[in-house]
């Protein structure tokens, strides 16, 4: 048992995603930033593009619609800009940082299902220019993520 860890340690490493040692199994990425409303956050320059983490995804279920915003809306960290529909339950999407939206995923209007199947690329939901960098630093790397939905999931 030890050995098939270390080895999917070694992959993980390779692949840049996180894995835990317990049950936790949802896809964490090395390089993006995580919000505890359970949304990432990938940073290019003054841009930020983000999405709902696949361990929300995995608790949603189904993803049957996503609620985007306007172009040129200004988003701030911490509220409600947006919303996902699954066969279960509706949820907010939270802003990770603050800016104003310079492009949303329209292929989630005909396919929400990418949400689901490829929460980290196709699933994107929006992208924003930063209005304040330093906003990133509040939020969790992979490591402190895959730990925090790990306290999370072992309350529940």
């Amino acid at each position: 048992m030890a050995a098939r860890f270390l080895w999917a340690s070694r992959v993980a490493s390779h692949l840049r995603i996180s894995v835990a040692q317990r049950g936790f199994a949802s896809v964490v990425l090395k390089d993006l930033k995580y919000a505890e409303s359970h949304e990432w956050v990938k940073i290019d320059g003054n841009k930020a593009t983000f999405g709902i983490t696949d361990h929300a995804q995995d608790h949603l279920g189904d993803v049957v619609y996503v609620e985007l915003p306007d172009l040129g809306r200004s988003v701030s960290q911490g509220e409600s800009f947006g919303a996902v529909e699954s066969v279960k339950a509706t949820s907010d999407i939270n802003s990770p940082v603050s800016g104003k939206v310079v492009e949303v995923n329209e292929v989630l209007g005909e396919t929400p299902g990418l949400v689901n199947t490829s929460p980290y690329e196709e699933g994107w939901i929006i992208k924003v220019e930063l209005s304040d960098a330093g906003e990133v630093e509040k939020l969790m790397d992979s490591d402190k993520y895959s730990k925090f939905c790990e306290e999370e999931d072992a309350k529940h």
